[in-house]
């Protein structure tokens, strides 16, 4: 969490201050109650106003490391034997609007996720607003048997998102919150559209990689595929090493390998 803190970096008082009475002037309210969190992101300031809308404040930091993130990961797929399929945004500003209408997307098709709010840019920092989800919990906050509930229908959804031409890209258990029985999905990265065949292989493998150490491999390959077949399980397993080497995935690669193959033959 430190080396996070650090990479993230920390954005001046007066500029999240000038933040905050933007949106507040923006959405009528005198005064506005700020809490911020300790979240599990690199990429941003993450903060939430009255209980009603969560923010993440991009800054230039932000921006040069999601460049850097986007080239190691365009290797990583190099070396799965694929064309680099994930994008780069030049601004802030940019990061937030793409991250708005990716959510927006993702509610047009049947997908949950927070109601997009607006991105707008403050003093050279992007800031994206969304509805803020009370109460939710992370996946891998379930117990056992919720998890295992769960899994065939985060395989559907991200079926449902694959089938209309969109990819996540960032799939893991942090971005995926359960609400009231019902999935949601959040902090969708941007991929090419050329590109978008491999990076549905690439999302699949991070799904099987966020699911593998709460239900076993077993479990999991039996979830995804209620939504994928064999062959599609085989194209997410060329990248099972690459996400393997991430630093927010940590799990089974040989057991879910062995398993995939073992339902191939």
């Amino acid at each position: 969490m430190e080396l996070r803190r650090l990479v993230r970096g920390r954005i001046e008082w007066p500029r999240l201050e000038a933040v905050v009475r933007e949106l507040a002037e923006r959405y009528g309210r005198e005064g506005v109650h700020v809490e911020f969190l300790d979240a599990d992101n690199w990429l941003s300031t993450p903060m939430v106003i009255d209980r009603e809308w969560f923010v993440k404040v991009i800054t230039r930091q932000n921006s040069l490391v999601h460049a850097l993130f986007t080239t190691g990961r365009n290797l990583g797929a190099f070396s799965s034997g694929r064309e680099g399929f994930f994008e780069h945004f030049g601004t802030p500003f940019d990061m937030a609007k793409h991250e708005l209408e990716a959510t927006r997307r993702m509610r047009e098709i049947g997908v949950n996720a927070p109601e997009p709010v607006e991105a707008l840019e403050v003093d050279g920092l992007g800031v994206l607003v969304l509805e803020y989800l009370p109460d939710y919990r992370s996946l891998d906050e379930l117990d056992r048997s919720e998890e295992r509930a769960v899994a065939p229908a985060l395989f559907a959804d991200l079926r449902r998102l694959h089938d209309n031409g969109l990819a996540h890209g960032d799939l893991r258990a942090e971005n995926v919150l359960i609400l009231d029985g019902e999935i949601y999905f959040i902090d969708a990265t941007n991929v090419r559209r050329d590109g978008r065949d491999d990076a549905r292989s690439y999302d699949l493998a991070c799904a099987l990689a966020a699911l593998e150490p709460l239900i076993g491999a077993t479990a999991t390959i039996d979830a995804a595929l209620s939504a994928y077949s064999v062959e599609d399980l085989l194209s997410a397993l060329e990248f099972l090493d690459f996400v393997n080497i991430r630093p927010d995935h940590d799990f089974d690669a040989a057991a879910l390998k062995g398993e995939i193959e073992k339902r191939a033959s």
